[in-house]
């Protein structure tokens, strides 16, 4: 008789319960995120339930698992946006940064280059005049000291900055390798940015990746619209703190150069003139939270990393009796009064805000600002009928294939392949359980990843059964026989999932979307198959020769 010690027996059959236990809620739950609540699933999900569905969740009971199986845009539907960056803008926003520091360079100069003035210039040029042309050297060599080393792959050698003269006039630029290295900076924080607002509201598993130089795909299952992900990840949330220049009615006033006009959100018909370049932006901020201020009304506290704290800091210590205006997505959120100096860099953002209000800035002010502009070049709404096909499509192929292995391990091995089949079942149950707890996204390739699983799930049980045939025909008795077959075929069984395993590790590393999908679904059936094949099914054979005691076996 095959001996399995009780505690490893009590083992492998919980195992068992607990995976087909976790997998059961596919069965019963619509495709949506996990929610036990039907109306708030189905609206997450951006859709309707239709009474079966909602009697299905119903029948469910809450202290049972709930944990579903995420359904990717290939299946589920959703929304699919390709966006190109416009990387222009942060050049115009960081050389318009630099007139200040451009300014103050300068103003030690005064006897030798006389009063300078910024002039017009194309976005992403600063062009700076200087009444005396003679003291041009004095004025390029004060300017380039502004510039900071950059470190390439040549090494240190090159700034960030391209400083040339133009007669009377002082030209500041970025330079070539640190516009490509803006590039690089610029489309990596928009994916970051954008990754995040779409976690912060709870989708999971987005492809969000970039395209080419300057471009980024985005596929979210489960969202409505493409006009729905474009208003999530449109929304800018660009918070700058501006010193305030004068207070108006006038809509129709002239702020002046290097000024702004904006309204005032709480006050209808009321103008703010704010200095157009910022103190400190949203892009120095570490964290916001919701919270209340002192009457007790929704508002957001803020806290800048040390550069916002230390400019914010400065600010207010030399300007105490200013007004000073946040400015929140180009509207005058607040205009207080500095009161005194603020240290550390902590503040409070507040306004007419509902809960709810103050909830959303606090997420979109620490997901931060998009970098620059985004223009659509391609949007497309995938309707969840088309993923019904390809579920329907995967469901006949699945079937197609486990019927077709069903047979061939009867045909071949009669008794012993039903077992084999028994656990194959079990094997299925135990990938959809992982897949539902672990969160995992399910897409067309990874049904074909099930599907391969199942054959492969088979092919340990087929090398056991052979080896048991050997030692059959060799005048092995039946428990015998059947512990030298599954100790015999341990080791080939481990060499060839081994790198199975390796092979799906590879496609998830360096793959992306569809790939991953179908290298999780192999990996992890390929992980609970060498469970199945190895203990579950010899468990199932050790229970029927304890029942059975036969004195001979024919495999």
């Amino acid at each position: 008789m095959i001996h399995i010690p009780l505690w490893k027996r009590l083992l492998i059959w919980a195992i068992c319960a607990l995976g087909i236990l976790y997998a059961m809620p596919n069965m019963f739950y619509s495709r949506v995120e996990g929610h036990n609540d039907a109306a708030a699933a189905i609206a997450a999900a951006g859709g309707t339930a239709t009474p079966e569905q909602t009697a299905a969740l119903g029948q469910w009971p809450d202290w049972l698992p709930s944990d579903l199986v995420n359904l990717g845009l290939d299946l589920r539907g959703g929304a699919h946006l390709l966006a190109e960056v416009q990387v222009g803008d942060v050049y115009a926003s960081r050389i318009d940064a630099m007139w200040p520091d451009v300014r103050d360079a300068l103003r030690p100069l005064r006897d030798q280059v006389g009063n300078v003035r910024r002039q017009p210039s194309p976005p992403g040029v600063l062009r700076v005049a200087i009444e005396n042309p003679a003291g041009m050297q004095q004025a390029l060599t004060a300017v380039q000291a502004l510039a900071q080393p950059l470190v390439t792959l040549t090494g240190v050698g090159q700034t960030d900055l391209q400083v040339t003269a133009e007669g009377d006039t002082v030209v500041v630029q970025l330079s070539p390798a640190e516009r490509a290295a803006t590039d690089n900076r610029t489309i990596q924080q928009s994916l970051e940015i954008i990754r995040r607002r779409v976690d912060e509201v709870g989708t999971r598993e987005p492809t969000i990746q970039r395209q080419g130089e300057d471009r980024i795909l985005i596929q979210v299952p489960g969202i409505g619209s493409a006009a729905d992900l474009k208003a999530l990840i449109g929304t800018t949330a660009k918070l700058t703190f501006n010193p305030v220049v004068n207070r108006t009615t006038d809509a129709g006033a002239n702020p002046g150069p290097r000024n702004l006009l904006l309204p005032a959100a709480d006050e209808p018909g009321v103008y703010y003139i704010i200095e157009q370049t910022p103190v400190v932006t949203g892009e120095d901020l570490v964290d916001a939270q919701p919270a209340f201020d002192q009457n007790n009304r929704p508002a957001v506290n803020f806290r800048f990393d040390p550069a916002g704290a230390r400019a914010f800091g400065d600010y207010t210590a030399n300007n105490i009796g200013a007004p000073f205006a946040i400015v929140l997505d180009e509207e005058v959120i607040s205009a207080p009064v500095i009161q005194s100096h603020i240290p550390g860099g902590s503040g409070i953002i507040t306004g007419n805000f509902s809960v709810e209000e103050s909830t959303e800035l606090a997420i979109l002010l620490r997901a931060g600002a998009l970098p620059a502009e985004m223009t659509w070049l391609e949007e497309r709404t995938i309707g969840p009928e088309l993923g019904q096909d390809s579920i329907d499509a995967g469901s006949l192929a699945s079937v197609i294939g486990m019927v077709a292995v069903v047979f061939f391990m009867i045909a071949c091995y009669g008794w012993f392949g039903v077992m084999a089949n028994v656990a194959l079942a079990i094997n299925i149950a135990l990938i959809f359980a992982v897949l539902s707890v672990i969160g995992a996204t399910l897409t067309l390739p990874g049904i074909a990843g099930i599907v391969l699983t199942m054959g492969m799930a088979v092919d340990a049980n087929v090398l056991i059964f052979e080896r048991i045939r050997e030692e059959i025909r060799q005048g092995k008795g039946p428990s015998r026989a059947i512990e030298i077959g599954f100790e015999k075929a341990l080791s080939a069984i481990v060499d060839s999932n081994i790198t199975a395993i390796l092979t799906a590790v590879i496609m998830f590393w360096i793959g992306s979307g569809p790939v991953r999908g179908f290298a999780v679904t192999l990996g992890i059936g390929v992980l609970t198959s060498m469970f199945t094949a190895v203990y579950v099914t010899r468990l199932i054979i050790a229970t029927w020769l304890a029942f059975r005691r036969p004195k001979s076996i024919v495999v």
